[in-house]
């Protein structure tokens, strides 16, 4: 779906939607985490709104539902914080193509609802995302941001990284 609603998009000159949440973290974890909604960071409401009605959702809450597809989104985030923020870009084929939040953010944005919301899963997902992507971590760019005011979480990533090095 997000494929699609890519490629709507660019083609109305917009920029791509990306994944986050949930789903990103789906992805990521290979499925060992599920969730039922996608969650997507984009700025651009009003594109976002119109391409969405057109192929079938109805805005419900905070939600845009189609109950045809079963299929619920979000577009909780305008944007990723910061510039530097890395996205994956991930092919799907037949033309299709969709960006997901760099692990790293999302590894941060986890570690930011274990520590703060004392999520239970969000530290196992993280303790998960560590172990398996270890090597292909920038661990530089973890630790700026885990030491940011707004996640506080640099000596909490220090352990994490600690017990996923084992």
């Amino acid at each position: 779906m997000v494929g699609l609603l890519t490629r709507l998009l660019e083609e109305k000159g917009k920029n791509p939607p990306i994944i986050i949440g949930g789903c990103a973290l789906s992805y990521y974890s290979r499925e060992v985490y599920f969730t039922a909604d996608i969650d997507l960071a984009y700025a651009d409401r009003e594109a976002l709104d119109a391409v969405l009605i057109n192929i079938g959702f109805e805005k419900k809450g905070r939600y845009w539902v189609n109950e045809g597809l079963n299929m619920a989104i979000e577009a909780p985030a305008s944007v990723l914080v910061g510039e530097d923020s890395p996205v994956e870009i991930v092919d799907l084929g037949e033309g299709l193509q969709c960006r997901i939040i760099g692990i790293e953010d999302l590894l941060i944005d986890r570690l930011n609802g274990c520590k703060h919301w004392k999520s239970e899963i969000d530290c196992e997902m993280v303790d998960l995302l560590a172990k398996r992507y270890f090597e292909e971590l920038d661990w530089t760019y973890l630790e700026k941001k885990a030491a940011m005011p707004e996640n506080d979480t640099f000596l909490e990533l220090k352990k994490v990284k600690e017990r996923a090095g084992q």
